[in-house]
Protein backbone atom coordinates (compact mmCIF):
# COMPACT_ATOMS: atom_id res chain seq x y z
CA UNK A 1 0.00 0.00 0.00
CA UNK A 2 2.42 2.10 0.96
CA UNK A 3 3.97 1.56 -2.90
CA UNK A 4 0.83 2.59 -4.30
CA UNK A 5 0.64 5.73 -2.65
CA UNK A 6 4.52 6.96 -3.02
CA UNK A 7 3.34 6.19 -6.82
CA UNK A 8 0.29 8.65 -6.41
CA UNK A 9 2.60 11.32 -5.54
CA UNK A 10 5.17 10.87 -7.70
CA UNK A 11 2.77 11.23 -10.53
CA UNK A 12 1.40 14.50 -9.06
CA UNK A 13 5.01 16.34 -8.13
CA UNK A 14 4.90 20.01 -9.32
CA UNK A 15 7.29 21.09 -12.38
CA UNK A 16 10.46 22.18 -10.94
CA UNK A 17 11.17 25.85 -11.61
CA UNK A 18 14.20 24.83 -13.75
CA UNK A 19 12.00 21.87 -15.84
CA UNK A 20 9.52 24.74 -16.20
CA UNK A 21 12.17 27.24 -17.48
CA UNK A 22 13.21 25.16 -20.07
CA UNK A 23 9.91 24.26 -21.24
CA UNK A 24 8.77 27.89 -21.54
CA UNK A 25 12.05 28.54 -23.88
CA UNK A 26 10.83 25.67 -26.16
CA UNK A 27 7.47 26.89 -26.08
CA UNK A 28 8.60 30.21 -27.18
CA UNK A 29 11.01 29.35 -29.73
CA UNK A 30 7.60 27.08 -31.47
CA UNK A 31 5.76 29.57 -31.16
CA UNK A 32 7.83 31.84 -33.37
CA UNK A 33 7.89 29.79 -36.00
CA UNK A 34 3.98 30.49 -36.47
CA UNK A 35 3.35 33.58 -38.82
CA UNK A 36 0.44 35.45 -39.66
CA UNK A 37 0.58 34.98 -43.54
CA UNK A 38 -0.33 38.70 -43.78
CA UNK A 39 2.41 39.88 -41.82
CA UNK A 40 6.09 38.88 -41.82
CA UNK A 41 6.46 38.68 -38.28
CA UNK A 42 6.01 35.42 -35.94
CA UNK A 43 3.22 35.26 -33.73
CA UNK A 44 4.98 35.90 -30.23
CA UNK A 45 6.98 39.16 -31.28
CA UNK A 46 3.57 40.61 -32.58
CA UNK A 47 1.93 39.70 -29.73
CA UNK A 48 -0.49 37.52 -30.05
CA UNK A 49 0.03 35.25 -27.08
CA UNK A 50 -1.79 36.21 -24.09
CA UNK A 51 -1.54 33.72 -21.80
CA UNK A 52 -0.06 30.04 -21.58
CA UNK A 53 -0.77 28.05 -18.93
CA UNK A 54 1.42 24.70 -18.38
CA UNK A 55 0.15 21.87 -16.17
CA UNK A 56 2.39 19.68 -14.08
CA UNK A 57 1.47 16.90 -16.59
CA UNK A 58 3.24 19.14 -19.32
CA UNK A 59 -0.92 19.91 -20.46
CA UNK A 60 -0.68 23.31 -22.13
CA UNK A 61 -3.19 26.02 -22.39
CA UNK A 62 -3.01 28.91 -24.76
CA UNK A 63 -5.37 32.09 -24.78
CA UNK A 64 -4.09 34.19 -28.35
CA UNK A 65 -6.11 36.71 -30.05
CA UNK A 66 -5.67 37.64 -33.89
CA UNK A 67 -4.58 41.06 -35.16
CA UNK A 68 -8.43 41.58 -36.32
CA UNK A 69 -11.27 39.27 -35.42
CA UNK A 70 -11.53 38.57 -39.61
CA UNK A 71 -8.78 37.86 -40.07
CA UNK A 72 -8.82 34.92 -43.16
CA UNK A 73 -6.66 32.59 -40.90
CA UNK A 74 -8.76 33.02 -37.98
CA UNK A 75 -9.78 28.91 -38.44
CA UNK A 76 -6.76 27.88 -39.19
CA UNK A 77 -4.00 29.62 -37.09
CA UNK A 78 -4.77 27.91 -33.67
CA UNK A 79 -4.32 25.07 -35.54
CA UNK A 80 -0.67 25.71 -36.61
CA UNK A 81 0.15 27.09 -32.68
CA UNK A 82 -1.22 23.71 -31.66
CA UNK A 83 0.85 21.42 -33.81
CA UNK A 84 4.07 24.04 -33.12
CA UNK A 85 3.66 23.53 -29.47
CA UNK A 86 2.86 19.53 -30.30
CA UNK A 87 6.21 19.31 -31.49
CA UNK A 88 7.95 19.35 -27.97
CA UNK A 89 8.32 15.87 -26.79
CA UNK A 90 7.97 16.49 -23.35
CA UNK A 91 4.37 17.96 -24.42
CA UNK A 92 1.40 15.91 -23.14
CA UNK A 93 -0.73 18.35 -24.96
CA UNK A 94 -2.03 21.62 -26.62
CA UNK A 95 -5.35 23.24 -26.20
CA UNK A 96 -5.36 26.84 -28.06
CA UNK A 97 -8.35 29.26 -27.63
CA UNK A 98 -9.26 32.44 -29.49
CA UNK A 99 -9.87 35.03 -27.62
CA UNK A 100 -10.69 39.10 -28.45
CA UNK A 101 -10.57 40.79 -24.73
CA UNK A 102 -8.71 43.10 -24.81
CA UNK A 103 -8.22 43.62 -28.46
CA UNK A 104 -4.85 43.38 -30.68
CA UNK A 105 -3.69 47.05 -30.82
CA UNK A 106 0.22 47.52 -31.67
CA UNK A 107 1.85 48.63 -28.69
CA UNK A 108 1.40 44.59 -27.89
CA UNK A 109 4.03 44.23 -30.47
CA UNK A 110 7.59 43.62 -29.31
CA UNK A 111 10.49 46.08 -30.23
CA UNK A 112 11.93 43.45 -32.60
CA UNK A 113 8.83 43.09 -34.62
CA UNK A 114 8.24 47.02 -34.66
CA UNK A 115 11.82 46.93 -35.92
CA UNK A 116 10.74 44.40 -38.44
CA UNK A 117 7.59 46.68 -39.83
CA UNK A 118 9.69 49.76 -39.93
CA UNK A 119 7.39 51.48 -36.85
CA UNK A 120 9.70 53.58 -35.37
Amino acid sequence: MDDAASLDTTLTTPLSQGELDVLTDKLIDKLKTVYDPEIPVDIYELGLIYKVDVSDEKDVVIDMTLTAPGCPVAGDMPGWVEDAVKEIPEVRSCKVELVFEPPWDPSRMSDEAKLQLNMF
